[in-house]
């Protein structure tokens, strides 16, 4: 069995394998401010009372729209305050930071649980061995009612990552690699194992950013074994107690796939597919007017650190606008604390609260006609940050932080 046959046979008390259904149960549901207002729909037309029997395995984010931007959020907003008064389930407010972190970060989540989440980069968490899938608002409504849903068995591809990572790139440049190889579609409705000695020497941040990115092919999830990095972090947060998940020897892969990196160079996403990929050497002094350093996918303690390094002594280009939220408010605290916060801005960034930020495009930074933004986000399609005149380009925390320096896409290299 793969790692996503064992947890899900696991979750259903039998054995499933690729392309079974089982009904199994759920190990802990959240949603975010810009999902939960349909969850919430969803549990009135199923239930005359709405009753939760499991409230402390249910966490609501107000995350994508914090500090609220209108009044039609605000009530969204008030909505759920409500809700977790009355049921007793988890709410993290505006400012506390990005769900998928959070829930990492809480310790909501451990090695061989199954979650859902009602927003698609739920399999974020994939990085600890949890099996996490994004899923609709009313299947989570489902799963919050009873406790349990049903789920198709997806084949799964292994993709081993090899080599020796070049200077200058980092885990989001061989994610944005790896998409542009195979493809928006490349993995569609599969699970996907990440293996490799590349993937073993990445630290556990760095590999938050591989499973979130794999939705971006079309992945069902993401999923790396654990291993004594998660082990450690675990025991850092007070977690003891877990299962974690290995596939057998023989597990039955539909792909397996190899990508060795040793050659590889910074890599970015040209607007307005995240495939649409390219070598730092293939762009061109392309002028940019934003730079957005944060989200769910690259605003946490790593990111800030490398973006610091670059931009330390230097300032940002007089043309741009360097928009900087970290993912969570530990992140943001402890950066604080190592005088990265006091470094970005004194190089010139605007710090956002702990929050989405601008990354889905309803609020703090909408970019103008013709504007042209890289941005650390998972995604770059027309309209994504607010605007669908505007052009997004997607790179790593360094290309990012180099390119606020430059006002231009920029080589991060020289000045790691």
């Amino acid at each position: 069995m793969t790692v996503v046959e064992k947890i899900l046979s696991e979750h259903s008390k039998k054995p499933l394998f690729s392309g079974c259904v089982g009904v199994c149960k759920v190990d802990f549901c959240f949603s975010q401010d810009g999902t939960t207002s349909l969850v919430l729909d969803a549990l009135a037309k199923f239930q005359q009372e709405i009753k939760i029997p499991f409230p402390k395995r249910y966490a609501m984010f107000i995350d994508h729209n914090a500090p609220s931007p209108n009044i039609g959020v605000s009530s969204i907003h008030k909505r759920m305050r409500e809700f977790k008064h009355k049921f007793g389930n988890y709410l993290f407010d505006g400012g506390c930071g990005i769900s998928h972190q959070l829930v990492i970060e809480e310790g909501f989540v451990r090695p061989g649980d199954l979650v859902l989440g009602a927003d698609s980069h739920s399999s974020t968490a994939g990085a600890l061995g949890v099996l996490a899938l994004g899923v609709g608002s009313t299947d989570l409504a489902v799963a919050l009612i009873t406790g349990k849903n049903w789920f198709k068995v997806p084949p799964t591809y292994k993709i081993i990552i090899k080599g020796k990572i070049p200077h200058g790139v980092f885990s989001k440049d061989i994610a944005l690699y790896i998409i542009h190889k195979l493809g928006a579609n490349g993995a569609t409705y599969r699970a996907v194992e990440f293996e490799g000695e590349v993937v073993r020497r990445m630290s556990l941040e760095a590999r938050l950013t591989l499973t979130n990115m794999t939705i971006e092919f079309g992945a069902k999830c993401g999923i790396i074994t654990p291993d004594e990095k998660v082990f450690k972090f675990l025991e850092g947060i007070g977690i003891k107690k877990y299962k974690a998940v290995y596939p057998d020897k023989d597990a039955n892969y539909e792909k397996v796939l190899e990508f060795d990196v040793s050659s590889l160079t910074p890599y970015i996403a040209k607007p307005h597919t995240v495939d649409n990929g390219a070598s730092i050497e293939e762009i061109k002094d392309i002028p940019i007017q934003t730079a957005f350093l944060g989200t769910c996918t690259n605003g946490r303690l790593e990111d800030l650190t490398i973006a610091a390094r670059i931009l330390k002594g230097r300032k940002v280009n007089r043309y741009v606008k360097f928009l900087v939220a970290p993912a969570s408010k530990r992140i943001f605290i402890d950066a604080l604390n190592r005088g990265i916060i006091r470094v970005l801005t004194d190089a010139g960034a605007i710090v956002l609260p702990p929050g989405c930020g601008p990354c889905v495009g309803t609020h703090q930074g909408i970019p103008s006609d013709g504007e042209i933004v890289i941005s650390t986000a998972n995604r770059n399609f027309k309209g994504r940050m607010g605007n669908p005149n505007a052009f997004i380009y997607l790179g790593s925390p360094a290309t990012v932080a180099a390119s606020a320096l430059k006002g231009k896409v920029t080589d991060p290299r020289k000045y790691l």
